[in-house]
């Protein structure tokens, strides 16, 4: 063994423990690694540097800014929101939700996918009288099943269709997962229908503690064609399905307090609600309703930097504020700060007279929208408590953020341009036809993926380079030789999942991956089942609630530690079985 397989294998052995024990941030633990290689020689600047550009990185940077588009236009929401529309029976909707959410994923990321399906099922689970925790856990899974379909379901699907081309091997084709992905994700779902229903325990959650968010008092009004027009309250759903209280109805100047469930509601009338930040924001979005003070701001912007620097934001209304004992409009809220109030929060229940009407007091919170600048420039009368503007949504540019996800996925699958070519054109595309503002496209990206991704392909480079990667598959190949492909293929996926639970995916995968061809190699197999194991079984993280999506729903619905353990071990092992019988067969050894 020469010096620097030794330094090889030592950094990698010490690589692992920081990366299960996450000691130290797993990003930064894969910078540290970097480090070593350049400080003792293994990799020259331009080798170690070089991953840090390419096509794999620069294809995750772009899909992460393409995701936001559709999140900041509303386009999952309104897909939740039509399917919430649609279905009356508890067991149809729980199952419509789980499928949906699934083929989403395929192409958005998982994690982001869980979380705006968060509100949507629990207002679901509301309206059918379901206790959070029997829903949330499957939506997690249905989120992680649906990732394994694609090329870009999740990162590390990308991360190891990148990284094998420096193995010789060709990239992943872009529904080629799907030979396993499909049959996993069908059997997985039938399993959360009707297995993990009998596991799951029913804990109700204190959804306000929960979340720690405000209630605010807000007017809405109803637009023309909106779907609320005609409707009375009882049938809008307002309470039971989206979380708004209506406390008033305005009409033609007259106000109608505490109106009945059978009061039919008309374009035109402005509601006085009472909701959480994410239930008014979201309800603009599914409902057909708009605040006119931010019409009114919106209509008032003529630079463009303005409109698309639009922030929201809470502001607190402190001691010795000129706003204190007057109205919004007697204050001349708008044209003093050039900021347009959302909805009021008060620790005490407001006036149902509205946001208008209602005078305020110190300690008051106010939810603000406006340019970036004004913001800025608020003196300390009023003082930011938190940044809400990822939570905004403009469906105005819904249909164009469309355009370009499903033409950068269309032209990528079909290998009209590479895929990093597409999503790259379509991120630019994005930024440039203002579907998504620069700085909030950048700040939607996982920095943190990316640099592990770069330095561990980095660490690859000299994992091959220095003879350490040769002389361990050749070890291990003389060690599980007598087991035959098959339980190899097995044991390969079986530790993937097990390093999989305490390290990242995207980790786990890359330190398996050359282990896995390499053994491959030195007994004159086909690697692409290993490579193709490898990858679905580090997507498969059911076991325990570190995977991103699980831990979106652990608080909410109150679950244990021992939750994911019961109810995700029979789902591993059936996307473990069901894999290595589809794996040999498709891709044979």
């Amino acid at each position: 063994m020469t010096l620097s397989i030794a330094v090889v294998l030592a950094l990698f052995v010490a690589a692992l423990i920081l990366f299960a024990t996450e000691i130290i941030a797993i990003d930064v633990t894969a910078l540290l690694l970097l480090g070593a290689l350049l400080l003792t020689g293994l990799l020259t600047p331009k080798e170690a540097f070089a991953p840090f550009g390419s096509d794999t990185v620069l294809t995750l940077a772009g899909l992460f800014i393409l995701t936001r588009a559709l999140l900041r236009t509303g386009v999952i929401e309104r897909l939740g929101a039509t399917l919430a529309a649609r279905t009356q029976n508890a067991t149809g909707m729980t199952r419509g939700v789980l499928m949906t959410v699934a083929g989403v994923s395929a192409f958005t990321s998982n994690t982001a996918t869980t979380a705006v399906f968060l509100p949507v099922v629990l207002g679901l689970a509301r309206r059918a009288g379901l206790a959070p925790s029997r829903v949330l856990m499957p939506l997690a899974y249905a989120s992680i099943l649906g990732g394994t379909i694609t090329i870009i379901g999740t990162s590390t699907n990308l991360v190891v269709s990148g990284a094998v081309t420096h193995y010789g091997l060709r990239p992943l084709g872009f529904f080629e997962l799907a030979w396993v992905g499909v049959p996993v994700a069908a059997l997985g779902l039938l399993y959360l229908f009707f297995v993990a229903p009998r596991l799951i325990p029913e804990r109700d959650a204190a959804l306000d503690a929960t979340y720690g968010v405000r209630a605010y008092l807000a007017d809405l009004t109803i637009q023309d064609g909106s779907p609320l027009d005609g409707q009375t309250l009882r049938e809008s759903g307002l309470g039971r399905d989206h979380g708004l209280t209506v406390l008033a109805v305005q009409r033609a100047g007259a106000t109608l307090h505490s109106p009945a469930p059978d009061d039919v509601l008309r374009a035109g009338d402005t509601l006085v609600v009472e909701g959480q930040t994410e239930r008014l924001l979201s309800g603009k979005t599914q409902l057909g309703v708009v605040s006119r003070p931010e019409q009114k701001l919106l209509a008032s912007l003529e630079d463009p930097t303005d409109r698309d620097a639009v922030r929201l934001v809470e502001v607190v209304v402190m001691p010795r504020s000129p706003l204190i004992g007057r109205t919004l409009r007697e204050a001349q809220f708008r044209a003093r700060y050039g900021l347009s109030v959302l909805g009021v929060h008060r620790r005490t229940r407001l006036s149902p007279e509205g946001t208008a009407r209602t005078r305020l007091q110190v300690g008051d919170v106010l939810l603000v929208q406006g340019p970036t600048r004004r913001v800025e420039a608020l003196g300390d009368h009023l003082t930011v408590l938190g940044d809400l503007t990822s939570q905004q949504r403009d469906t105005r540019r819904a249909p164009l953020a469309v355009t370009l996800f499903l033409g950068a996925v269309l032209l990528g699958a079909t290998g009209v341009l590479p895929l990093g070519v597409a999503v790259v054109v379509g991120a630019a595309l994005a930024f440039a036809l203002r579907v998504v503002p620069p700085e909030e496209g950048y700040a939607s990206i996982e920095w943190p993926v990316l640099v592990l991704v770069a330095c561990m392909l980095a660490f690859g480079a000299a994992f091959e380079s220095s003879g350490a990667a040769k002389l361990l598959t050749s070890g291990l190949a003389d060690v599980v030789r007598p087991l035959g492909p098959h339980v190899l293929l097995g044991v390969f996926y079986l530790i993937t999942v097990i390093l999989t639970q305490p390290m990242s995916n995207q980790a786990a995968a890359l330190v398996m991956l050359p282990l896995g061809i390499g053994v491959a190699r030195a007994l004159d197999l086909n690697p692409m089942p290993f490579v193709i194991g490898i990858t679905v079984a580090a997507s498969n993280s059911f076991i325990t609630p570190l995977e991103p999506s699980c831990m979106l729903v652990y608080g909410p619905g109150r679950y244990k530690f021992i939750d994911f353990v019961r109810v995700g071990s029979g789902l591993t092992l059936l996307g473990m079985i069901v894999s290595l019988i589809i794996i040999p067969w498709r891709w044979p050894f």
